[in-house]
């Protein structure tokens, strides 16, 4: 009875790990959508009152002129023009309204960004923050390197990496794993740990063979 029961609970987790990440994208999307909907409902109305399309083709074509907007934008801040207008609108939005650089900063870190200005394009590390002699560590993004050899790392909580603590560490505290990817260190937060056994294993079968390949 406890091995069917065990059995039964077993099962219904595994089928709830494929179920639940789908249903909840499947959540967060129809939101997006109802919230840009309603945003741009002006402007599918305008469309409907000037052309005879069902209400979801003046939403599609909408949004695909928002989106082709964006792309045109995208285009023109790329040129020399466009950097110099992009630079005094930023002037002039950060003096009418405060907030704006803090909102553009988390905006960026959520789409990627550019450059090294974003979390994704750090390196990944096993950050000691109790101090060198400390045999506890923990998986830390390298957001700064600073010119007497010390970092600032930003340490990710579990299971959502979002949000953590920032630290200023000397480079003594700081093991960069060359051969982790942000990507793959995001994934071992996510699941609380798990995979992180393989993931060092990994950086430290790497690192090995890439110093006999500098060796030879």
């Amino acid at each position: 009875m406890t091995r069917f029961r065990s059995f039964l609970c077993l099962t219904l987790l595994g089928g709830l790990t494929v179920v639940l990440p789908i249903a909840l994208l499947a959540m967060i999307f129809l939101w997006l959508f109802d919230l840009v909907a309603g945003l741009i409902s002006p402007l599918t109305g305008l469309l409907r009152e000037q052309a005879t399309i069902s209400e979801f083709l003046a939403l599609l074509v909408v949004l695909l002129l928002i989106l082709g907007s964006c792309f045109a934008i995208g285009l023109l801040i790329r040129t020399r023009l466009g950097t110099w207008i992009h630079g005094h609108m930023e002037i002039w939005l950060t003096r009418l309204a405060p907030g704006y650089r803090t909102i553009r900063a988390i905006v960026t870190q959520l789409l990627g960004g550019s450059g090294e200005t974003t979390l994704l394009s750090g390196q990944t590390a096993l950050a000691k923050i109790y101090g060198a002699e400390s045999p506890v560590t923990v998986t830390a993004i390298v957001t700064s390197r600073h010119p007497d050899g010390a970092y600032t790392v930003f340490v990710p909580t579990a299971p959502i990496p979002t949000s953590g603590m920032t630290y200023h560490l000397p480079g003594d505290c700081v093991q960069i794993l060359a051969h982790v990817s942000v990507e793959e260190a995001m994934r071992t937060i996510i699941a609380c740990g798990s995979g992180s056994a393989e993931m060092l294993a990994r950086n430290a079968r790497e690192a090995s063979a890439k110093a006999r390949d500098y060796e030879e």
